[in-house]
C-alpha cells in the first residue's frame, strides 16, 4: 500500500446520502479478487446507459453524460464529496478497490457505513467526516467553481482550498499513523516481527509438546 501524502485535486460533488455498496460497485462485478481494474466499473448502473457485465468492453458501453464522473475535469477528481451513510449496503471490499482504482484517494462525507468505512483504511483511502453545514458549503463552492479543488494534509489533519478557511478534522491516531506509513493491517503486524518471533521461542521453549 502506498504511503499517504498531502495532495491537491479536484473534487467531484455527488450529493446523495445513503450511497450503498451495490451503487458504488455492483453484483455482477464481485467475481474477482484481484483488487484492480475496478475502477472503469465504479458507480457503473450510473456511469452508463446500459447495463454491464465482466468481460465487456467498457469503452464501448453508452456513457451517461450527465454523471458527474463522467464530466470534466470530474473525471479525474482524486476527492469525492457525499452525504450521510456513505457505503451502506453489503459488506464488499470491492467497493473500496473501485474508488481507489478510479483515482480517489479521499472521501469527504456527513458520515460513513461502519464497515465500508475500515475498508478504506485497509486500501490506503482516506474517509473524513465532516459536519453537516461544512459538507453543504462545500457543495455550493462546487456549484461555484466547476473547478473547485481542496488540499488533504493528513500530516496536520488540514483541509485547505482558495477563498476559504483551513478545515480540522479527527482521525485515529493509530490509523493516521498507518497510513502515511502505507500500512495495511498486515503490515501493521509485521512491524512487530522481531517481537512475535522472540515471542514464538520463548513459547516454543516454555510449552515444548505444543509443538
Amino acid at each position: 500500500m502506498d504511503k499517504f501524502k498531502t495532495f491537491s485535486g479536484i473534487v467531484a460533488p455527488l450529493d446523495k446520502n445513503n450511497i450503498d455498496t451495490d451503487a458504488i460497485i455492483p453484483k455482477q462485478y464481485l467475481k474477482s479478487i484481484s483488487r484492480t481494474g475496478f475502477g472503469v466499473n465504479l458507480f457503473d448502473e450510473w456511469r452508463y446507459n446500459e447495463y454491464g457485465e465482466p468481460g465487456d468492453d467498457h469503452s464501448e458501453r453508452q456513457k451517461n453524460n450527465d454523471f458527474v464522473l463522467n464530466k470534466k475535469p470530474y473525471d479525474t477528481a482524486s476527492i469525492l464529496l457525499t452525504g450521510k451513510n456513505f457505503g451502506c449496503g453489503s459488506s464488499r471490499e470491492h467497493a473500496a478497490w473501485a474508488i481507489k482504482d478510479f483515482g480517489i484517494k479521499t472521501i469527504l462525507a456527513e458520515s460513513f457505513a461502519d464497515i465500508f468505512y475500515n475498508n478504506c483504511f485497509k486500501n490506503g483511502i482516506l474517509p473524513i467526516v465532516l459536519n453537516k453545514d461544512i459538507i453543504k458549503s462545500l457543495f455550493r463552492k462546487c456549484d461555484e467553481d466547476g473547478n473547485f479543488a481542496l488540499k488533504i494534509d493528513l500530516d496536520n489533519q488540514i483541509i485547505s482550498g482558495s477563498d476559504m478557511e483551513d478545515l480540522s478534522f479527527d482521525i485515529d491516531p493509530y490509523r493516521k499513523k498507518a497510513l502515511l506509513k502505507g500500512l495495511d493491517e498486515i503490515g501493521q503486524t509485521l512491524e512487530d516481527i522481531d517481537l512475535i518471533s522472540d515471542f514464538e521461542q520463548k513459547h516454543k521453549k516454555t510449552f515444548p509438546w505444543l509443538f
